[in-house]
């Protein structure tokens, strides 16, 4: 695999996080490149998601730096992270039941008439021009999304996003509820948010889900990076001595 050249979308430099004391995450740092899935793998606590909730807002650093396009980011809330067109989707997805995907793709922004009432009409034309980009297969436009399974709710999450400009996505094991025909679904999202160019980190326990789906992966333990490899370049074993045993990888990046 040739590795991604050029400036990074995200540079998040020796990241450190204490609560009560306790350094959650020690001096970590990682990138993510245009075009690029990074899988971040560890047991729990190993300070995976406590590291990238810095880059979502949720958290704050209490030493490092963020750097967003080359330039220094001050990221202290998710709408900071925002303003840098960072989006973060949960496993548990935000969405609201009772709405259709349109009307939860445009909530709380959503589009209004001259007249200013709310335009459904144009939000569900917009919703039907994103989701062609994204999920072609997708057709309950005009049902609540409770009536989704969960590959079509992760798509309509995802549309939100990219439709109000994210360039960079943080997927918080996006497939762990979903059965094979779903995972598919989502694997497919993620290989054509790719194809337009946007990074993604994807936080996950599955080492499998990482070798299928991401470029490099970041493995961490007790809040410290052990290493980050090209996934092409390494075993499934290798990546479980990287886990467990805290293992250096022979090459690493």
């Amino acid at each position: 695999m040739t590795m991604n050249k050029g400036t990074p979308l995200v540079e998040m430099r020796d990241i450190s996080i204490s609560f009560g004391g306790i350094k959650a995450v020690d001096h970590v740092s990682i990138d993510l490149h245009p075009g690029e899935v990074v899988g971040l793998l560890g047991h729990n606590g190993a300070g995976k998601s406590t590291l990238i909730k810095c880059l979502s807002g949720a958290y704050q650093k209490d030493t490092g730096e963020i750097y967003v396009n080359g330039e220094r980011a001050e990221i202290n809330n998710p709408r900071d992270a925002r303003n840098y067109n960072i989006e973060t989707i949960y496993q548990t997805l935000a969405l609201a039941d009772n709405l259709d995907a349109a009307s939860n793709l445009f909530l709380g922004r959503e589009l209004v008439t001259a007249a200013g009432f709310v335009d459904d009409a144009q939000m569900e034309a917009e919703t039907r021009k994103i989701m062609a980009r994204l999920n072609p297969n997708f057709r309950k436009f005009n049902v609540p999304v409770s009536a989704l399974s969960g590959g079509q709710r992760q798509s309509v999450a995802i549309a939100r996003a990219v439709y109000f400009n994210a360039k960079i996505l943080i997927m918080d094991e996006p497939t762990a509820a979903l059965g094979p025909q779903e995972t598919q679904m989502v694997a497919e999202l993620i290989q054509e948010l790719k194809r337009q160019g946007l990074g993604i980190f994807l936080i996950e326990h599955d080492i499998h889900a990482v070798m299928d789906l991401c470029d490099r992966a970041v493995v961490m333990k007790n809040g410290q990076r052990v290493g980050t490899v090209n996934v092409d370049e390494v075993t499934d074993d290798d990546i479980l001595g990287m886990i467990i045993m805290g293992k250096k990888p022979a090459k690493a990046y």
